[in-house]
């Protein structure tokens, strides 16, 4: 999962838990159901494990759905997961169990326990090369960085962030961690600075072409201008952003909008309009969102409005309601904003004790605070100098070292030129030679051409022969024997229909071989041409497993889907389904009665691994190294005796390679059999054949 941008909560709350979050709208919702639904399936079926990669994958997706719904299923779901994880040393499932469980504590405002999660989880992540957990990961330690107000060491990872999504071409995490800066620089003030990465922050948005993506923007960057006086355009951008949110139904920014535009009419001093939008967002809170931390500027905002409605109980109550969320979460600005509310009410109303108890707590805290920005200011400052520092010391050595390197080819060239004088005139007397010499390699490579394709030629007409004589042969003279013996009278029809189960299995094994058969023959003369195009690997599942359904019943073999939602691939859609039919046929084969297969698919680094698992007689080590052989034509034998023809492997090979994939195999002898390929993942719907 990827971290999303967080409202900017201007002052309330500490600057460093401004910019991410995971939203919560009514897709988060289903995608919470889907997974659910899943998992259950997946759990209730004969063959489970719970320490399979499949059940942990599961387990990590749904312990995030449950971020901002029930916190301790988050904590117990992510807890499971990371000890099956550690049960079988499963390193990617570790790394997505540690993110939750860093993430569990994040959100409890407990540091001390989230940051040594979070730090573990970007080893492991560094250590197996998965860009995209480490950049996620150092999105959410630059988060706890900033929370504890570590701004130097969060800005330093932001910018380190920046060069890896630059690395990677990931938009989405550019925006977000430029976004990160100007947060930093808001909560400083520095509104020039901010501004400016908030400017990069929507040439990307714009790139990408998210016009919710840019709503967040346009939120946040309202709350900055609120904080800037510019309440025109504070105005413009809120009212913009909110019409997106409610026409994409995203409930928690949408709290957040409606929160910052009670802002601007507080600041405004108008204070009925204040308190309007305030309800609309308190609403949402009650029924949709559970966040302590946003809460913080509603509740004093809404002090702030009765106080100068002269609702001074109201005030009393909201502003408590922050002062102790504030506290719950340790967040020194929400405590200084709610004391300076409680000591004006207090000290309105005659009651000096209490205001002056509050009095001093802003002014302790707000001193402090106060320092600490000042140091922080020039920590962001000197962080900012020192990393370009580095980078352009780098940049330099880089071009020092290509400046040498140049060097070096340029002596090479000398001498290469020297070498092709001399070369020259030696060989200018060898002419006649030499052009006797190249006449002869020239008919002898012609000779040793013609004899490797007339050997290409006799090995596959050695391997057809061999398949029509052993694979084809046998079936047709069994029906054919069957027929002439009810011909010449010597069986009855009552006995000709009960050889019928028997004629239809063998006219079902001729037709599939023959189909093999006619696809490696056009493959091995050149005569299939390979057409991608966007295709609904859904489909061609679903329709694989109707097809062969009535094989997989008659062994009492349950075929399981759990493929993503619709997901698309660029392939060939005859090839790939040549190679589905191929793989589920093998598994449905090698599979002893009530035994079970999986169908699963997973997007890595622009292609789709489909991987299918089934629960079957398994294979030995030198049988795994030789199946995909072309040299392989080893009839095999099923479960129940089924035939095959030892061609379907190989076709699946050659069918994945034209479509730019790769396949594989993994196997236990007597435990069960996974065959994997990757097929690109389609781009977008006007994607052209390459």
């Amino acid at each position: 999962m990827n971290p999303i941008k967080k409202p900017f909560i201007g002052l309330v709350i500490c600057a460093s838990m401004l910019f991410m979050s995971f939203p919560i709208n009514a897709q988060s919702l289903s995608q919470h159901d889907s997974l659910s639904y899943k998992l259950q399936r997946l759990e209730s079926t004969d063959r489970f494990d719970p320490k399979d990669t499949t059940h942990i994958n599961l387990l990590t997706r749904l312990a995030f759905s449950y971020r901002y719904l029930d916190t301790d299923s988050l904590y117990s779901i992510a807890e499971r997961a990371l000890k099956y994880s550690e049960d079988i040393d499963y390193t990617h499932g570790k790394i997505k169990a540690l993110d939750a469980l860093g993430n569990y504590y994040y959100n409890k405002g407990n540091r001390d326990k989230s940051m040594p999660m979070f730090e573990k989880a970007l080893e492991l992540a560094t250590e197996i090369d998965d860009l995209d957990s480490e950049i996620s990961i150092i999105n959410a330690l630059a988060q706890n960085y900033s929370f504890e107000g570590n701004y130097a060491e969060a800005l330093n990872l932001n910018l380190k962030g920046i060069d890896l999504a630059k690395q990677m071409n990931n938009q989405e995490m550019l925006s977000i961690l430029n976004e990160n800066i100007a947060g930093l620089y808001a909560d400083q003030k520095d509104f020039k600075n901010a501004l400016m990465f908030y400017d990069t922050v929507q040439k990307i948005n714009r790139r990408m072409g998210d016009e919710v993506i840019d709503a967040e923007t346009q939120s946040n960057m309202a709350s900055l201008y609120k904080d800037a006086k510019d309440f025109k355009n504070a105005m413009f951008n809120i009212n913009r952003s909110i019409s997106i949110f409610e026409k994409n139904k995203i409930y928690d920014w949408l709290a957040y909008a409606y929160e910052v535009k009670g802002d601007i009419y507080l600041d405004q001093e108008k204070y009925k309009w204040a308190l309007y939008w305030y309800d609309q967002s308190n609403m949402l809170f009650k029924h949709q969102i559970e966040d302590d931390r946003i809460k913080i500027q509603l509740m004093n905002g809404m002090a702030k409005v009765y106080f100068g409605l002269e609702k001074d109980s109201l005030s009393l109550n909201y502003a408590k309601k922050g002062l102790t969320l504030s506290k719950k979460i340790k967040s020194i600005q929400g405590q200084i904003d709610c004391s300076e509310t409680l000591y004006k009410v207090y000290k309105k109303n005659g009651e000096d004790a209490e205001a002056l108890a509050y009095l001093e707590t802003f002014k302790t805290l707000s001193d402090s605070l106060f320092k600490d920005k000042n140091k922080q200011s020039l920590s962001l400052l000197e962080t900012k100098l020192q990393y370009e520092q580095e980078k352009q010391e780098l940049i330099e050595a880089n071009q020092a070292a290509l400046a040498k390197q140049r060097n070096y080819i340029y002596f090479s060239v000398i001498i290469l030129l020297i070498l092709s004088i001399i070369t020259f005139v030696i060989r200018r007397s060898e002419n006649i030679q030499k052009k006797l010499n190249k006449e002869l390699k020239e008919k002898s490579l012609a000779v040793i051409q013609r004899e490797a394709q007339l050997h290409e030629i006799n090995k596959t007409n050695t391997k057809l022969f061999s398949i029509i004589g052993h694979d084809l042969r046998g079936p047709i003279g069994g029906l054919q024997g069957i027929l002439k013996m009810f011909t010449d009278g010597e069986i009855t029809t009552k006995e000709l229909v009960s050889f019928i189960p028997k004629l239809k299995t063998d006219v079902e094994n001729i037709s599939f071989t023959l189909n093999n058969l006619l696809s490696w023959g056009m493959n091995q003369l050149n005569g299939v041409v390979t057409k991608p195009k966007r295709v609904s690997l859904s489909n061609l599942v679903v329709n694989n497993i109707q097809l062969l359904s009535e094989i997989a019943s008659s062994k009492s073999i349950k075929i399981i889907n759990q493929l993503p939602d619709n997901p698309r691939i660029w392939a060939d859609n005859n090839q790939i389904d040549i190679v589905i039919r191929n793989l589920l046929s093998n598994a449905i084969k090698f599979t002893p009665e009530n035994g079970l297969i999986t169908i699963d698919a997973e997007e890595k680094s622009g292609m789709w691994q489909i991987s299918i698992r089934d629960t079957g007689i398994g294979m030995t080590a030198e049988m795994q190294r030789t199946i995909f052989k072309d040299t392989s034509n080893v009839t095999t034998y099923g479960t129940n005796n089924e035939k095959g023809t030892g061609l379907g492997l190989s076709l699946c090979k050659e069918m994945v390679h034209k479509n730019k994939g790769e396949i594989w195999v993994e196997s236990v002898p007597r435990k069960g059999t996974t065959f994997f390929f990757t097929v690109p993942k389609a781009l977008n719907r006007y994607q052209k054949a390459s």
